[in-house]
């Protein structure tokens, strides 16, 4: 993913997952199809940027260092078989 929408939400009382689903809404309203990747800061997932991706609402939830905290980076992945398929992982 390359270009994306930038989302911020610093809510405390949302959960992440909360927080995906309704940056993922937003989106697809703009732009017509919803994203199935969203990068997010390490912290977010477990704090010591060692988490594996998880998945709210269809949306891969992935760490990236390049985003900061309460950000949220959402797209449509470019390459598919780059997003692994986290049914055997939950």
């Amino acid at each position: 993913m390359k270009v994306g929408l930038l989302w911020f939400d610093d809510d405390p009382h949302r959960e992440l997952e909360q927080k995906v689903v309704r940056a993922a809404t937003h989106y697809e309203l703009k732009y017509g199809q919803p994203p199935d990747l969203c990068l997010v800061h390490p912290s977010v997932l477990d704090g010591n940027g060692k988490s594996l991706a998880k998945k709210a609402g269809g949306v891969e939830i992935r760490p990236r260092r390049s985003v900061l905290r309460h950000h949220f980076w959402l797209g449509v992945a470019e390459d598919k078989s780059q997003i692994p398929n986290l049914t055997s992982q939950l």
